[in-house]
């Protein structure tokens, strides 16, 4: 949930100033940590496509393990998330920016590694099925999928935790999903072997490095 896309009604401008700060209050370093596990991942001299990216601070944790020699497309549809995300530190590693959603964006070639944090639970079962689709084509054959988001528990407390998100972002940011679209039923039917996973916060929120 904590990122945006076209396919949003809206997006994430109304609340890009104080995204970071919302999601350390609620969640702590939570989902900080389980983006840095899958940074290590990242093989050297990749092309590397981030998708809602947010406002780029993982742009510095990757350019400190990986201070030159990596080709970033880094896609948002919030303008404001993306103005926030050029301003970082990122090496001499060669990023571009794309204040827009990925369906609308012409891309050539294909890419070493795709990065999607907290990105799918923005979708229905549906939308997520197109682009999850239109993501796959983007990545080679071999290509490493790092994914990182929310899982549904039985934990009362992280149900509740969801229901309030879900309101608060369609309010705020216009999203269409009102529940966690399946994910990882989108990763099978595509044939994607799991590399590599952790879990944080008793399985809330997972960690996952795919191999297509």
């Amino acid at each position: 949930m904590f990122r945006s896309f076209a396919v949003l009604k809206r997006n994430y401008d109304t609340i890009a100033w104080f995204y970071d700060r919302l999601a350390g209050l609620v969640f702590g370093r939570t989902l900080v940590n389980a983006q840095l596990y899958l940074v290590s991942s990242i093989p050297a001299g990749s092309r590397i496509l981030i998708v809602g990216g947010g406002t780029g601070w993982i742009l510095e944790k990757i350019a400190a393990q990986h201070p030159s020699g990596l080709k970033i497309t880094y896609i948002d549809a919030s303008a404001k998330m993306i103005a926030l995300a050029v301003k970082r530190k990122c090496g001499d590693n060669h990023v571009l920016f794309i204040a827009q959603g990925i369906e609308t964006v012409m891309l050539a070639g294909a890419f070493d590694v795709v990065i999607t944090p907290f990105l799918f639970d923005n979708f229905t079962d549906n939308s997520l099925r197109k682009i999850f689709a239109d993501i796959d084509s983007l990545l080679k054959t071999k290509g490493l999928w790092l994914y990182c988001d929310f899982q549904n528990t039985t934990v009362l407390w992280q149900r509740a935790v969801l229901r309030v998100m879900y309101w608060f972002f369609r309010g705020s940011c216009g999203i269409e999903a009102t529940h966690l679209p399946d994910a990882k039923a989108c990763f099978a039917e595509h044939g994607y072997i799991v590399m590599s996973r952790r879990d944080f916060m008793n399985g809330f929120v997972t960690a996952v490095m795919y191999n297509k």
